[in-house]
């Protein structure tokens, strides 16, 4: 999930002092990625044509429960919205681009589709996303999809102690803009650690140098959010579902990161 949305005031969350993690905080972080990496892959295994995104939520959630933790999103009331979100995962499928609900739709051949996961474990909070196709897909589905990963791991190469967040949002602008695909301004990344969400905002554009310099002890989820056309969105009727304004095919891709002296640390890979 991502905090645009669910922040009403960006600038609140940009004036929050940023936490940094002590070593006994970036273990229990560093097990509530492993879990969570662990469902995420479980779920994207169930994923093909005919199954109903309502099963591939059920899966989520049993095996969350099963490994001793709390689903993030399920009963999560964002500030803006006047009910809580309803399921475990998050189903975004084809011009959906976040926070769909999963229902009784069934998935068909050529779809794809957006997984996007939350889970606490111990107090701590992971979160993570992919985007996958339905079987066989076309080319230009392919390589949206392929651009749309690697925008996220440029990000993540950013992400080290003594570089700023305009950093991580120029690299994904750089990468894309050439491409033309659209970037979804009003969704964005952010830090996590005890809250699922907490400061600093991470957009998917920037200048480099620009914004709050990165230190070591930080954790953040870095998550390029993208569509094959237009990047505007509108909110579904649903009153979380953002979807493309011209239609177009959207992508999703998230990893919670440690920010160290070194080469930053994806806390939600398997």
């Amino acid at each position: 999930m991502h905090t645009r949305y669910e922040i009403p005031d960006t600038r609140l969350l940009m004036s929050m002092s940023t936490k940094i993690k002590s070593p006994q905080e970036i273990a229990l972080m560093r097990t509530a990625g492993k879990h969570l990496a662990a469902v995420l892959s479980e779920v994207r295994n169930a994923v093909r044509a005919g199954v109903s995104t309502r099963e591939l939520d059920t899966i989520a959630h049993d095996r969350i429960l099963s490994r001793g933790c709390i689903p993030a999103f399920l009963k999560y009331k964002p500030d803006m919205h006047h009910k809580p979100f309803p399921a475990t995962l998050c189903v975004s499928v084809n011009d959906e681009i976040v926070h769909g609900i999963p229902s009784e739709r069934i998935l068909k051949e050529g779809d794809i589709v957006s997984l996007d996961l939350g889970l606490s474990s111990d107090g701590f909070f992971a979160d993570s996303a992919i985007t996958v196709p339905v079987g066989e897909i076309s080319k230009d589905k392919k390589i949206f999809l392929r651009d749309a990963e690697e925008a996220l791991h440029l990000a993540i190469a950013q992400a080290r102690a003594g570089n700023h967040i305009g950093d991580i949002g120029h690299a994904v602008e750089s990468f894309i803009k050439p491409k033309k695909y659209g970037i979804v301004r009003d969704l964005s990344g952010h830090g996590i650690g005890r809250e699922l969400h907490e400061s600093p905002y991470v957009p998917n554009f920037g200048k480099k140098g620009s914004g709050e310099i990165l230190r070591a002890g930080m954790t953040i989820a870095i998550e390029p959010i993208l569509s094959m056309g237009r990047p505007e969105m509108f909110v579904a009727s649903d009153g979380y579902t953002c979807k493309t304004s011209d239609g177009s095919l959207a992508a999703h891709f998230e990893h919670t990161i440690l920010i160290t002296d070194g080469e930053p640390e994806i806390l939600t890979l398997i």
